[in-house]
């Protein structure tokens, strides 16, 4: 097939990248120990560690895993935190003995948090104390053997971080649930690093991650994403920005949620194979503290989604913040607005630059040149050993200009879903690539642009809702007796969930307690912005709701 994205490779990038297949994560993780031993690693909340320091934490989470009764290589952990840094500490410290790490949204509800555990088989959970509760219900009926409760102030030091705990517990009133048997994080910072023997290091074939995503029946499934997987993706990602990175030097600011693979990547392992300095970002819904705390940094790189950066600009104090030393923005997760993408570069003189990842693809597969100067709308090009192939229903290449699926090679592409063998052979061609689900056109230069979604799925400020979902949850209320799904254009975020009711005869149900029902089982982003009822539903001639019509 034709390549004509190669033309627009920044100069130095090169077609293809010679990648040793052995590599792990742990590898990146300490030849940047050795490296930058004493430049900062990780910020937040007033601490810094530098990499030596966090060798060291990642070595004593490691040992203390290795005191664990039953937990052996290629068992899984899954984490529930917010961006502290206990959350790159538990993520290296895991890898160092062989485990496979479960990202976990910290805001599940327990339905949502059940399957995850089940469906991984998790075995340890690293959950946060304000969090625990979420567990503590769905704790009967999952598997996971252990749990280590931690607290915002455990990694703070003295006396900040007992100060913070007591604050988080006693002034803004948030309790920590029991968890029987739960273990808390002073059990970790009691043990020995010393006493970590590195005898189950990670292989590049051995899997690193299981990132869940939504399936087309809404309910989530884990992307088998192996070390080489990761490391080749942070290969593809630190090459194509070579030119803007000067390794040790640069500070990059972490907004979104470690949890989500574009920050767990595109932050965390990029910049730590770079020697960069992460300012993670705990709560950056609260704007005025986010923008404060960037007023005191001279940070380099920003990473984020239209959302967050649409609520920037849109601040009054975003004009005192200092961005003279800023060299690359960057943006995934839903399609930038232009007006954003506008209003972003005029007060800060850098350009957005977008891209396009799925958490299948450890995600990156396109992003802009570093060398463009002005916003395009499109996703960019494929990186390098990534060929972008835009197909037919049927498998066959749809001609240059045309829509088609978006189908994906290369060496960042995951190993399959967890125990599903059948989705895995659905989302894969018979020549070997992914298919993405999303429709996509390329034009002469060989840039793509998204232009629709396969399936039904929604794009709420970057995070996937899926109508199977939202509609199951609500048809459990004995009011309704039928619901449809479907997104609808929102300025703040790209996207929002709007629900199509009908309700049983002489029922009544307002839009308050729809929302309010459905919040017992959905993350907050998942609940329906808009709700409309109706006295029916629009269907073809076998009785199946015709979502298409409701969008027109």
């Amino acid at each position: 097939m034709e390549k004509p994205w190669l033309n627009e490779y920044p100069p130095g990038v090169p077609a293809t990248l010679d990648l040793d297949p052995s590599e792990s994560v742990v590898d990146i993780a300490d030849r940047a120990i050795r490296r930058f031993a004493d430049r900062p690693a990780f910020s937040n909340l007033g601490r810094t560690i530098s990499y030596r320091e966090f060798d060291e934490l990642s070595r004593r989470f490691a040992a203390w895993l290795q005191t664990l009764p039953g937990v052996v290589p290629g068992d899984r952990i899954a984490i529930m935190l917010p961006n502290l840094i206990q959350y790159p500490v538990v993520l290296l410290g895991a890898w160092r003995v062989g485990l496979v790490v479960v990202n976990v949204n910290p805001m599940y509800t327990p339905p949502e948090l059940e399957h995850q555990l089940n469906n991984s088989g998790a075995k340890v959970l690293v959950v946060l104390a304000q969090r625990a509760g979420v567990f503590a219900e769905v704790q009967a009926r999952v598997g996971v053997a252990h749990v280590l409760v931690t607290g915002i102030g455990d990694l703070l030091g003295f006396p900040r971080g007992p100060l913070v705990n007591l604050v988080m517990r006693y002034v803004r009133r948030m309790p920590v649930a029991d968890v029987p048997g739960a273990i808390e994080w002073s059990a970790v910072e009691e043990t020995d690093p010393r006493s970590y023997s590195p005898v189950a290091l990670p292989k590049g074939a051995d899997l690193a991650c299981l990132q869940y995503t939504g399936g087309t029946t809404g309910r989530s499934r884990g992307a088998m994403l192996s070390h080489a997987n990761l490391v080749a993706n942070v290969r593809q990602i630190n090459t194509w920005f070579s030119s803007r990175v000067v390794p040790g030097q640069e500070i990059m600011v972490t907004p979104l949620p470690l949890y989500h693979v574009y920050a767990l990547m595109c932050n965390c392992l990029c910049y730590m194979d770079t020697g960069g300095h992460n300012l993670l970002i705990t709560d950056p819904r609260n704007l005025k503290r986010f923008i404060a705390e960037l007023r005191g940094w001279k940070f380099t790189s920003i990473t984020g989604v239209n959302t967050l950066y649409q609520s920037l600009v849109d601040h009054p104090d975003i004009r005192t913040v200092d961005f003279s030393s800023l060299k690359l923005t960057s943006a995934g997760g839903m399609a930038v607005l232009p007006a954003t993408a506008r209003r972003w570069k005029e007060i800060t003189g850098v350009m957005i630059h977008e891209g396009y990842g799925l958490s299948e693809t450890s995600p990156v597969v396109t992003s802009n040149p570093v060398t463009l100067t002005e916003y395009n709308g499109s996703i960019g090009v494929p990186l390098s050993s990534t060929i972008v192939s835009l197909r037919h229903d049927d498998g066959t290449e749809v001609p240059m200009g045309e829509a088609g699926e978006l189908c994906v090679h290369g060496p960042q592409v995951m190993q399959g879903y967890w125990n599903d063998e059948a989705a895995t052979a659905s989302a894969t061609t018979s020549d070997g690539f992914f298919r993405t689900g999303d429709i996509a056109v390329m034009d002469e230069r060989g840039y793509f642009r998204i232009v629709d979604r396969k399936k039904d799925m929604i794009a709420v400020s970057g995070l996937k809702v899926y109508p199977n979902e939202i509609e199951a949850a609500i048809t459990h209320h004995p009011a309704v007796v039928e619901a449809a799904c479907i997104g609808v254009p929102d300025d703040r975020t790209g996207e929002a969930v709007k629900v199509f009711l009908v309700l049983r005869q002489g029922e009544q149900l307002s839009v308050d307690e729809v929302r309010s029902y459905l919040r017992k089982s959905l993350a907050p982003y998942k609940i329906p912005r808009h709700v409309e009822f109706r006295d029916s539903l629009p269907k073809s001639n076998v009785g199946k709701i015709l979502r298409r019509e409701l969008r027109e």
